[in-house]
């Protein structure tokens, strides 16, 4: 188990878990909680240092979160970032304002004392900022150590205190030195680089034991991607045959995916399953619903009615358990991270109903893909499993803008199959992050075997990520385009038209709805 830890206070960035992310790629335990957590929760990880996140409100608007009166008394080190930094200084007697300009995107700031923060970093370098406010006087004990034109106070510092300040954010890639600055503060925290992604599989099963309890059983929604395998064999592992995995054919489903799961599953994995054919259930409650928001949250609340109705044949069920991820709980602004902005519902986050019965487990709430990936590969997963592409929970229902019906889905499932062959089998596929076809509502005018056609379009997505909160569009060969497109044009009946999307997230989202 872990002996000691850097949390990140959670004041609503849309990228504090990328703090978490990044300490524990350099080898130092971390959690994201929340910034009113009470401080035996913090203490609880044995903190050696507190990172403050930033978040989008203003420190001198009513309302706005404060910083949390122990951590004033107590002598723990801390750094602050932007929405933190501002924090520090306001709560300690600086002023923080709002100028008539805001500095947005990527900036250059200048090191103007040297410091240990900064150790092993030029004196110029490239960072990422996003502020709208900024500090006009420090509070007294502290000093600027790094600054630009639009920026006097870009970085802060109170060695006696051992408190610290960042206007920019380290933990974007963006920030060229960004992981050098945070492993800098986690070695004047004393902190010694000794967690291993492997660690989490451990300490995760002790957690399943803990809330489950010696005689609790669970059932796990599994869908056949690599989050919800991950969560079922570190529950599997936690409790035994207390748990059984269901899984729940709704019609919007890959091709052949059905089949390949329930195989797979109940011959390599050896854990009980349920298999419900629930096609007809889904497509009735979606027919005639366009708003993306509402087929989130008729789906996720669908599927907790059959997971439900499944533990009551099962008797004594009272846990849940999904292979939620933390990139949906942040977009979904879940309970427990009350200042972020809802970017968009996830079904089994933000759509869950009110009145759910069960209680949910979630093993993998707080970790990134590539950390369930590592954990999976751990827990014995073949490869072809832990390197499959994300899928998202509403399936199909999310890829086709506008009504869901047999035809449309069955549309889509011969395009995307088209195109996920033709990844693999250029060697793109693991080149790629994630990729998929998405039905657009939109027909045109073409020319097929001599004639006029009217046929619908389908849009390609691929794009290339670190962390499933940034990605970046996929620059595939224009050769492979090409036969894509012809196929899908000459295989997939009604379609007439193929486009590729070039967009990047942020703006965008990765999914389409």
């Amino acid at each position: 188990m872990t002996t000691h830890s850097i949390p990140v206070l959670d004041f609503g960035s849309q990228t504090a878990q990328l703090i978490v992310r990044r300490l524990r790629e350099l080898g130092y335990y971390s959690e994201l909680l929340p910034h009113d957590a009470p401080e035996s929760q913090v203490r609880a990880l044995s903190p050696v240092g507190i990172v403050l996140s930033g978040g989008p409100a203003s420190v001198y608007e009513p309302g706005a979160p404060v910083l949390p009166t122990w951590l004033v008394a107590s002598d723990l080190p801390v750094l602050g970032i932007c929405y933190g930094m501002q924090l520090i200084s306001h709560t300690l007697g600086g002023i923080v304002t709002r100028p008539t300009g805001r500095e947005y995107g990527p900036a250059m700031i200048t090191i103007t004392r040297p410091h240990p923060l900064f150790a092993d970093t030029p004196t110029e370098q490239p960072v990422w900022m996003s502020h709208g406010d900024r500090i006009e006087r420090l509070p007294v004990g502290f000093e600027a150590i790094a600054a630009n034109p639009a920026t006097p106070f870009a970085a802060i510092a109170d060695d006696q205190r051992r408190w610290y300040g960042v206007q920019f954010h380290p933990e974007v890639v963006h920030t060229v030195y960004g992981r050098a600055i945070l492993n800098n503060f986690a070695r004047l925290c004393g902190a010694r680089p000794e967690w291993q992604p492997g660690n989490f599989v451990a300490e995760a099963i002790e957690r399943v034991r803990a809330q489950v309890g010696d005689e609790g059983r669970v059932i796990c929604a599994l869908s056949g991607g690599v989050d919800s395998a991950v969560a079922a064999l570190i529950i599997h592992r936690a409790i035994g045959d207390r748990l059984t995995c269901v899984f729940v054919d709704n019609g919007l489903l890959r091709a052949g995916e059905a089949d390949q799961v329930i195989t797979t599953f109940r011959e390599h994995f050896h854990v009980p399953l349920i298999a419900v054919d629930a096609r007809e259930e889904f497509l009735s409650a979606l027919e005639g619903v366009v708003d993306p928001e509402q087929k989130r949250k008729i789906i996720g609340e669908k599927f907790i009615r059959i997971f439900e109705r499944e533990a009551r044949a099962l008797q004594g069920v009272e846990f849940l358990a999904q292979g939620t991820l933390y990139p949906d709980v942040i977009e979904s602004t879940a309970p427990d991270r009350p200042k972020a902005a809802k970017i968009k519902t996830h079904h089994n986050v933000g759509g869950l109903p009110a009145d759910m019965q069960l209680k949910l487990v979630e093993p993998l709430r707080y970790l990134f893909k590539d950390e369930v990936r590592a954990a999976g590969l751990q827990l014995g997963l073949p490869e072809e499993w832990v390197w499959r592409h994300p899928f998202p929970g509403p399936g199909l229902a999310v890829r086709i803008i506008g009504a869901v019906t047999w035809e449309r889905l069955e549309t889509l499932r011969q395009a995307d199959k088209i195109f996920l062959e033709e990844l693999r089998a250029s060697g793109y596929y693991r080149a790629t992050q994630q990729a998929f076809a998405v039905l657009l509502p939109v027909q045109s005018v073409g020319v097929m075997g001599d004639g006029r056609s009217y046929g619908v379009t389908i849009a390609l997505r691929a794009i290339t990520t670190e962390d499933y909160m940034t990605a970046d569009w996929a620059r595939l060969p224009y050769e492979l385009l090409a036969h894509v497109s012809s196929r899908i044009v000459n295989e997939v009946e009604g379609v007439n038209r193929v486009v590729y999307d070039i967009s990047s997230k942020p703006p965008a989202t990765i999914e389409w709805e």
